[in-house]
């Protein structure tokens, strides 16, 4: 029962250490969710690690792809080429 409560307590805190955004700024420019790989790409370089996401099953949906700007982790979720959500996570604040 106690390793259920921990469980349920850390599901409840994750959201808390990541916030999703519809744009990011970088410098005077604006990354959007919809913009391409590419245009990500041009804007910020590649990224310090990218990691498949996979279905239950193995299949590939997309990528996650990490940078380190302003001092946080930023990531990008990406399908089908695009920007599918953009998230700050932050270092246990």
């Amino acid at each position: 029962m106690k390793v259920r409560s921990i469980v349920l307590l850390a599901c409840l805190a994750l959201p808390l250490l990541a916030h999703a955004f519809d744009t990011y700024r970088v410098g005077t420019r604006l990354i959007r969710i919809g913009d391409s790989v590419s245009e990500l790409v041009a804007l910020i370089g590649e990224p310090i690690y990218k990691a498949p996401i996979e279905t239950g099953r193995g299949g590939f949906i997309g990528e996650r792809w990490q940078y380190r700007l302003d001092n946080k982790a930023v990531q990008f979720i990406i399908r089908g080429g695009r920007i599918e959500r953009i998230e700050e996570i932050r270092d246990g604040e």
